[in-house]
């Protein structure tokens, strides 16, 4: 039965620069998972979690991996994952290419450019720069900066966050469904954080409402124009240009790089 071809778009189809293939580049130096762990800065557990997922993305088995011996074990690519990599740098090579050509103030940054090729159910991608993190039980906050003060916060694993390499002033997209996000009038608000679940509130301007008697989806311009999506409940009392407040919980942002 013939090998299924490598799927080369679906495992690099975020960044050439992403974390989880500079770790398939340190275990090809070091021919070892946990030396290529430690040299990124990540955990075992995380550099593991991210051969499973590209060798998932790719299609194809990425590492092979001797356990025990007088060595102790080690790790080597397979043919597929020396490919990825070879691939991985001519798309960064092509990539630096093609920013050192943009000259023009007025255009986007890199990190959001980047992220015109991102393709997702999620509608909500709102440009945004990380501003604090904090251990939270196994999982780590994040705390993102928008625009005119605004503040978002997700909540996702300490390996994500490292295999995102994630720091302060790191410009990123915060992701969520439209069906994630509650839109309210102010006095509606709903007020629900404590220690253990942050629920996020960014108030802005009606600009599109469905007209239906039992809610439906409505859309909210936060500051400097952004534009995110969510759905209204029955009797909302909300209004076209009125002021609302959307929310949602903090689990349900996720954070991409472009």
């Amino acid at each position: 039965m013939p090998k299924p071809p490598l799927q080369i778009a679906d495992a690099l189809g975020h960044s050439s620069t992403d974390k989880r293939l500079e770790i398939l580049r340190l275990i090809s130096e070091a021919g070892s998972i946990s030396e290529a762990a430690r040299m990124a800065g990540v955990s075992y557990k995380a550099a593991w979690q991210a051969i499973d997922t590209l060798s998932n993305l790719a299609g194809a088995p990425l590492l092979d991996r001797a356990v025990g011996g007088s060595g102790g074990g080690g790790a080597k690519l397979t043919d597929a994952g020396l490919h990825l990599l070879w691939v991985a740098e001519q798309l960064q090579a092509a990539r630096s290419q093609t920013l050192a050509l943009i000259t023009n103030p007025q255009l986007a940054p890199s990190a959001r450019l980047g992220a015109l090729g991102l393709r997702t159910s999620m509608r909500n991608q709102l440009p945004c720069t990380v501003h604090a993190m904090k251990k939270v039980g196994g999982a780590m906050r994040v705390s993102l900066a928008l625009s005119q003060g605004l503040r978002l916060v997700s909540r996702i694993t300490q390996e994500s966050a490292q295999l995102l390499d994630l720091k302060p002033g790191l410009p990123v997209l915060a992701l969520f469904k439209a069906t994630a996000v509650h839109v309210c009038t102010p006095s509606d608000s709903p007020s629900q954080n404590t220690e253990e679940r942050v629920v996020n509130y960014l108030p802005g301007i009606v600009t599109r409402l469905s007209k239906s008697a039992a809610g439906g989806e409505a859309a909210v311009q936060l500051a400097d124009d952004l534009q995110l999506v969510g759905f209204a409940p029955a009797q909302h009392g909300l209004r076209l240009k009125a002021h609302a407040v959307a929310s949602l919980d903090e689990s349900a942002v996720a954070i991409a790089l472009g």
